[in-house]
C-alpha cells in the first residue's frame, strides 16, 4: 500500500451513504413496478431526500430502502396526472411508446421519442 492510498482511506467519512449509480436519467419514461402509473423523470436524488412522515406512510411490506436513488416523476394514471417520488427498485423502463399526459411536460421538455423526453435547453445544467 502506498502512502497515497493510506491517506485516502484515512480521509473517508465512515458514516457517508454508499454511492449507488442511478439506473435512469432525466427524461426517461418509466413505469412503477407495483402500482399502476407511469411517468417521466425530471429530477434524481442519489439517496432518499423526502420527509420521514412520507417514508413512514408507505406500508412496511413494500417500503423501499433509503440508500438508493429516488426519482421525481411527472406521473399519470388512468384518473389524473401528478408528481410522484419513487425509489429505483420500484421503477422499470416503460414499454408503452406513448407520451406522458402531464401539464408540466411542455415546461421542462421540448421533444419526445419513444421512451425519452429531451430536456429544454434553458433547463440544462
Amino acid at each position: 500500500m502506498s502512502a497515497t492510498q493510506g491517506s485516502t482511506d484515512a480521509n473517508r467519512d465512515p458514516i457517508a451513504a454508499p454511492v449507488t449509480r442511478a439506473r435512469f436519467g432525466i427524461g426517461a419514461v418509466v413505469r412503477h413496478r407495483l402500482l399502476d402509473f407511469r411517468g417521466v423523470i425530471f429530477d434524481v436524488d442519489p439517496v432518499f431526500a423526502n420527509t420521514e412522515e412520507w417514508y413512514e406512510a408507505i406500508p412496511p411490506e413494500i417500503r423501499p430502502h433509503k440508500d438508493q436513488p429516488f426519482y421525481h416523476l411527472l406521473a399519470e394514471n388512468a384518473e389524473s396526472s401528478y408528481v410522484a417520488y419513487v425509489s429505483q427498485q420500484n421503477l422499470v423502463p416503460d414499454e408503452d411508446e406513448e407520451p406522458i399526459d402531464h401539464p408540466a411536460i411542455d415546461g421542462l421538455f421540448d421533444g419526445f421519442e419513444p421512451g425519452l423526453y429531451r430536456l429544454r435547453r434553458e433547463h440544462r445544467h
